[in-house]
């Protein structure tokens, strides 16, 4: 099966929207306030995200602190992602799948050699996450577990995890409201396990006081 990988560009001028084609990711510069949905146009799609604070880069998105505050794996409307330091960095202001994974590490170039077979792995997630970020000083090895947008992760009462389906329809979205000014970036997820196996694209926008400012805040 191929693995489209190809340069983000943004949609046509009739559309708000951006697109990231499949297996590859995106970086937006955000403002305190903005808003940034997420947005699954076709279904079944996984958007790994990650954050850092552009007032210093060594304070990022954090899994442990977010799922620690919040008392619950699985995170929705209302519920606040965490930095590394315990500063609120997302709000999740409307979310119209409800099901988001934040536990598993993004795919990797490695993960797909030891988990799917792969001689030469791809690199994933993580890869493009990196690639994303490297204009800011953020390599490959500064990237934390994401928030992994529309992934379905299910653990059983004796603790193994299975990887299943997006509950994700055509259409869905996550609005988050950036807490701080932020270098956020994006994937369409590379990783058949967590999309069905099939790879789409994920679309997103960008609204500072109600007006879409999605072109400006491509980095």
């Amino acid at each position: 099966m191929p693995f489209p990988r190809q340069e983000p560009e943004v949609t046509a001028p009739s559309s708000p929207a951006a697109r990231i084609p499949p297996c590859s990711g995106r970086a937006v510069v955000l403002e305190a306030g903005d808003e940034l949905i997420i947005i699954d146009p076709q279904g079944e799609q996984v958007s790994d995200l990650t954050a850092f604070s552009r007032g210093d880069t060594a304070e990022y998105l954090s899994s442990g602190r977010s799922i620690d505050y919040a008392s619950k794996l699985f995170l929705s409307s209302g519920d606040l992602l965490y930095s590394n330091r315990s500063n609120p960095m997302f709000s999740i202001i409307e979310d119209t799948c409800g099901r988001h994974d934040f536990t598993l590490t993004p795919c990797s170039k490695k993960m797909f050699e030891m988990l799917y077979g792969e001689e030469e792995g791809r690199p994933g997630c993580e890869g493009n996450l990196a690639e994303a970020l490297a204009p800011y000083g953020i390599g490959i090895d500064r990237i934390p577990t994401a928030f992994n947008v529309f992934m379905n992760v299910a653990f059983d009462e004796a603790g193994k995890v299975s990887v299943l389906p997006p509950l994700s329809k055509p259409g869905d979205f996550i609005r988050l409201r950036a807490e701080m000014p932020l270098i956020a970036a994006m994937t369409a997820c590379s990783a058949g396990q967590s999309n069905n196996f099939s790879y789409k694209p994920i679309d997103f926008r960008v609204v500072r006081g109600g007006a879409d400012v999605t072109a400006s805040a491509l980095a």
